[in-house]
């Protein structure tokens, strides 16, 4: 029975997980998460979904804050003689060490295409950047960040009303099908390996907090996807009388266009429910879900039955 870690953290790395688990071949001798962390507005110290997965199944769990600098972990390595080490969306680098201790090395399932999206918000990009498709791609691990050579890839369609947590759902199955599809063959050294072509690699960095800003002078199709992309987290947001609204669900609507400055209300009606806004181009965005400041986020049929706040046509979203 080969011997597995893994490596993991969010939802994502939960299927793949639970995949392992699944399978009779293996034996979980250990888990590797980020520490537990301060959650919500009492910043109440939470596990992550990793962790807590492994807690119900009692593995050996490790949470190193500086997994480089972490004896407990190697010193694990040396000892249990593992075989292979897994990991999805663990959140820190690996030293070298740790990469070349298994018998059969380190892979790891990632969210992208590679070498498009490189990075920690892969999903997050292929959304925002309007792409078609997307994937996950099962690698050997190297040093450098998602750069190692290519076991495997499999595909999905982006539709246009997809958010990046259902995606993020849908890759995480793909990635642990992916996953327990092709160990035998990486076990019996018959998965080849392709190196990535450095000339196509492309980057997905973690989110910064002045992405989350919508800005209306782009067309209302980089709006849309934007949107969608930060949907749920982190949420893309515009100001409203100095004040932060979220908006969570929109849909670009076609034939139509408007002379009126980027981020005016176009029009509000209930039957049927709209709140449009014009975008850069001309084109009108219309919201189906948002969430007025210091309100839940609700359907639009939902806020304009309320009396849409204090916002009349031909207002302005900043």
């Amino acid at each position: 029975m080969k011997k597995i870690v893994f490596m993991g953290t969010p939802d994502f790395a939960v299927k793949s997980l639970q995949a392992l688990l699944d399978q009779a071949d293996y034996q979980l001798v250990a888990v590797v998460t980020q520490p537990d962390r301060p959650v919500g507005r009492k910043r109440r110290l939470t596990p992550s979904p990793v962790k807590e997965l492994a807690q119900a199944h009692d593995l050996k769990i490790f949470q190193p804050e500086n997994i480089g600098q972490d004896q407990e972990v190697a010193d694990f390595f040396a000892q249990e003689e593992v075989d292979l080490l897994v990991t999805a969306a663990y959140g820190q680098f690996l030293p070298q060490s740790l990469l070349q201790a298994p018998k059969y090395g380190a892979v790891n399932v990632h969210a992208s295409l590679l070498p498009k999206y490189r990075g920690g918000a892969p999903i997050h990009y292929a959304i925002w950047k309007g792409d078609k498709e997307t994937g996950v791609s099962l690698m050997r691990m190297v040093p450098a960040m998602d750069a190692g050579p290519i076991l495997a890839q499999a595909k999905a369609p982006i539709d246009d009303q997809v958010t990046v947590a259902e995606m993020f759902d849908r890759l995480g199955d793909l990635g642990a099908e992916l996953l327990v599809a092709k160990l035998p063959e990486l076990f019996a050294g018959t998965l080849e390996a392709v190196d990535q072509d450095e000339s196509q690699a492309s980057y997905a960095p973690n989110i910064k907090k002045a992405e989350e800003r919508i800005d209306w002078k782009e067309p209302a199709q980089a709006i849309h996807n934007k949107i969608r992309a930060f949907n749920s987290w982190p949420g893309a947001y515009a100001l409203y009388e100095d004040q932060r609204w979220k908006f969570w669900r929109t849909e670009v609507l076609a034939g139509e266009t408007t002379d009126k400055a980027p981020g005016t209300v176009v029009r509000i009606q209930k039957k049927p429910a709209q709140f449009v806004i014009a975008a850069g181009d001309g084109q009108l965005l219309n919201v189906l879900e948002i969430q007025p400041n210091g309100k839940k986020a609700m359907a639009i049929a939902s806020f304009i039955n309320g009396g849409a706040g204090q916002i009349d046509v031909n207002d302005r979203f900043e």
